[in-house]
């Protein structure tokens, strides 16, 4: 894409860098077919590509957002859809951020419009607050059809009819392994929204990394990753917050070194992988950063634990990713076939592979599921009585290979895993 900035403006950094990303935009079109808002409005300037245009036209001519502007660029959800399709590497991320504290610093917003930005970056980053806030909807539900604005009403509305208790694995604490001296030290990101709508998800995540082998940190001064005010356009803001992060983790890692940042919440993540570029030219955010990527770009979703992959097949054994996929409500993206082939990092050693079955035994029970040929037949029915129960209780079932691939590690094992792993059907979407 051709852009026509001055020599005067690309000496502004933030210009240099939206006109690198648009010169790398040769507006084939293929992002408008993963973008949500292009979908359902059919708008071209609620796609990607029209965005870019839009944006491309203020920034060259350094007017101030119009309305028109602000409510396309308002309307992108900022889902990244667009990137995983875009040949040309287009970074359209960094172009929205930017684009959008250009239009806070340039736009006045309708007063209402203000209000409401204002008591939500007052309100969702603070535990305490939404807490607070949530109780309120809940009160004022009966009312809602009388609120001056629809987004009020619709955020009302969508209040819980039930608000979780609060855990006590939030407060600044050490949670130490469960078994043996730590192998790793890890820091865990317990977010603000997460944890007053579901804190079990925290507190499952907290559960399988100390079961294997992780001292989990939760840091003192911790607060939202920032991630709010930063689509928002509030960036001196999100800099304020991602910076007491910074702080605090950095003080986990003074204080008794840290192998990662550990992030349960898909959008807290990808802004914490970006306080390097958030902060460009501070080493600390740098450091963070990297504590938090784990893994090169192209792999980055695959597993979020590097350091519990077998270092051999690059793989995590099938209990692993179950348990990380149940604790961080996120997809392991291992195809299962490659997971059932991959060697058993377990309590039974390494002899005890996932691959150890004793399909010649005689017995048609065994030989049907692949049940490891070591293990008391009794305490493996009541194994595999407790997934029967799972499957009748909530669904569908799903492969019977996944219970094969717990009873290796012992079937009490396989029996305590069974009762931590939830909603199985989370799993079964991975097939």
């Amino acid at each position: 894409m051709q852009t026509l900035f001055t020599p005067t403006q690309l000496e502004n950094p933030k210009l240099a860098e939206a006109n690198k990303i648009l010169r790398s935009c040769v507006h084939c079109g293929f992002c408008t077919a993963t973008c949500p808002s292009y979908q359902v409005l059919g708008d071209e300037a609620d796609s990607p590509r029209g965005r870019i245009y839009a944006i491309k036209e203020m920034l060259e001519t350094g007017r101030p957002a119009d309305k028109q502007t602000v409510t396309h660029i308002d309307r992108c959800l900022s889902c990244l859809a667009c990137m995983t399709t875009c040949p040309s590497g287009v970074n359209y991320m960094h172009l929205i951020d930017q684009a959008r504290e250009y239009v806070e610093q340039t736009y006045k917003r309708p007063l209402m419009d203000k209000m409401l930005r204002s008591v939500l970056a007052f309100i969702l980053p603070y535990p305490a607050r939404f807490r607070l806030a949530l109780y309120c909807a809940r009160m004022v539900r009966p009312l809602a059809f009388v609120m001056p604005d629809r987004r009020l009403r619709a955020m009302i509305e969508l209040a819980p009819k039930s608000i979780p208790k609060a855990s006590l694995s939030d407060h600044p604490q050490s949670f130490a392994p469960m078994d043996g001296p730590a192998k790793y030290r890890v820091a865990l990101l317990t977010g603000c929204a997460q944890k007053v709508l579901d804190p079990k998800i925290n507190d499952a995540t907290i559960r399988i990394l100390t079961r294997l082998g992780c001292e989990v940190v939760i840091a003192g001064g911790m607060g939202c990753c920032g991630a709010l005010r930063h689509h928002m356009g509030k960036g001196d803001g999100a800099r304020e917050q991602a910076a007491e992060n910074i702080d605090a983790w950095l003080g986990v890692k003074h204080q008794g070194g840290l192998d990662a940042v550990i992030i349960n919440t898909s959008g807290c993540g990808t802004t914490v992988k970006e306080y390097g570029h958030l902060f460009t030219g501070h080493s600390r955010a740098a450091v963070i950063a990297g504590l938090a990527e784990g893994l090169p770009m192209d792999q980055r979703n695959k597993v979020v634990l590097p350091f519990l992959q077998d270092p051999e097949e690059g793989l995590p054994p099938a209990s692993v990713a179950a348990a990380l996929y149940q604790g961080f409500g996120m997809s392991a993206e291992v195809t299962v076939s490659r997971i059932l082939a991959a060697p058993a990092l377990a309590p039974g050693g390494p002899d005890a592979g996932l691959g150890a079955w004793d399909a010649a035994s005689g017995d048609p029970r065994r030989a049907g599921l692949g049940v490891a040929a070591s293990g008391d037949d009794e305490s493996e029915d009541a194994a595999r009585l407790e997934y029967q129960r799972r499957n009748d209780d909530l669904g569908p079932p799903i492969d019977t290979k996944f219970l094969d691939t717990l009873l290796p590690h012992g079937p009490e094992a396989a029996l305590r895993l069974l009762r931590d792993i939830g909603k199985r059907q989370r799993w079964h979407s991975l097939q």
